[in-house]
């Protein structure tokens, strides 16, 4: 009965009334205030163990006493946010923000490369600039806990189905998602996506083109064009820069590990010690260039890509890491090259050489689509 009423009740963010409830139960799960203590007292709770959790509580309930809809709990994360990015970036900076509309809800498509940090900061400048933040799409691979699927949720996250088994279910999954994001979309809300499933470990932003065929597949049987469809969506491709990726050294390790054995087994939680270093590392300067909202004749998912794709390469801000490592691949001198080696100087030469490249290739992929676009 649930479902007829709300088709969406199983992957969508929690509504306002369901806020309170929800966090009603998140102080008094046992296993978040071990976590917290953990990570908040680790001295203490490695001494008083479980004893240190009705003093987590109390902090918790004293927290949230005035949180009551999505938008008071997404201003504690805001101050928090704020908070964050003052101890882990240099410099913040935004650029497309005054080409947006406020009575316009758009699909907000971004290069990824980090779990949490690229849709939050996506939604930080939205909500700078008096934009509304937006639903933010994250993988069921993420939520494998209870209490982190509660508190995506709360946050305006909704949930992508990555462990649907079997192609009725996959199909099913697409097809909720497709729904969910045309519904957000045309009743005013933003939405963000990855351009791609899983991060870019490789700094190749390229978006996949079974994610532009998925925004369809609700629209299939309606008799609107491709084309017409995609221009309604008001599509905005992002490019998020980071100067200095937390999880370089991690992402290097695995890209070398699949190249030399073919595979990559993560450790159990490893994608939620990446959220964590992601969030607490740093990350120098950071650009966030919104494009021009894409509007034409795309009639395939390849040319809405192709379209996405260039926006993103010749929007990114490149630093001087990217500079830096782009010199070391052509043999030549840069001011930070000292500095870029020493930070990989605990990796194997392997290793060293797919880090460097990741910063490299943002750099000769925007030399790419110049070139492409003067051709």
């Amino acid at each position: 009965m649930t479902s007829k009423i709300d088709p969406f009740h199983d992957i969508r963010p929690y509504n306002d009334e369901e806020v309170r409830p929800v966090i009603d139960g998140l102080v008094t799960n046992k296993e978040l205030l071990d976590v917290l203590g953990r990570y908040k007292f680790p001295r203490l709770k490695s001494v008083l163990g479980p004893f240190i959790n009705p003093l987590i509580q109390w902090a918790l309930k004293r927290e949230f006493k005035h949180v009551t809809d999505v938008a008071s709990w997404q201003k504690m994360i805001a101050k928090y946010m704020g908070k964050m990015l003052k101890r882990t970036v240099s410099e913040l900076t935004y650029s497309g923000l005054d080409k947006l509309n406020l009575d316009t809800g758009y699909l907000f498509i971004s290069n990824h490369r980090d779990i949490t940090m690229d849709p939050a900061l996506v939604s930080y400048g939205l909500d700078q600039q008096g934009l509304g933040t937006a639903r933010v799409a994250i993988g069921d691979n993420l939520l494998q806990k209870p209490y982190v699927s509660d508190i995506m949720r709360l946050n305006k996250s909704f949930v992508v189905k990555r462990s649907a088994i079997g192609l009725r279910e996959k199909m099913k999954a697409y097809m909720d998602l497709s729904s969910y994001i045309d519904q957000s979309v045309h009743t005013g809300n933003n939405i963000w996506i990855a351009q791609r499933e899983g991060r870019a470990k490789d700094g190749i932003d390229a978006t996949d083109v079974a994610v532009m065929k998925m925004l369809y597949m609700s629209k299939k049987k309606s008799g609107q064009s491709y084309a017409d469809y995609i221009n309604s969506l008001h599509i905005v491709p992002v490019s998020i820069a980071y100067e200095f990726d937390p999880c370089d050294q991690a992402k290097a390790c695995e890209l070398e590990a699949v190249a030399s054995s073919g595979e990559y087994v993560k450790a159990k939680f490893e994608d939620m010690k990446s959220i964590v270093k992601g969030i607490v590392g740093h990350k120098g300067k950071v650009h966030v260039a919104f494009g021009e909202p894409l509007s034409g004749q795309f009639n395939t998912p390849e040319e809405i890509a192709c379209a996405i794709d260039t926006s993103i390469a010749l929007n990114y801000r490149l630093h001087g890491t990217n500079m830096a490592a782009y010199a070391m691949s052509e043999g030549q001198a840069h001011p930070a090259s000292d500095a870029l080696r020493q930070r990989f100087a605990d990796l194997t030469l392997k290793q060293q050489d797919y880090a460097l490249a990741m910063y490299a290739n943002p750099v000769m992929r925007q030399q790419q689509f110049n070139a492409a676009v003067v051709g």
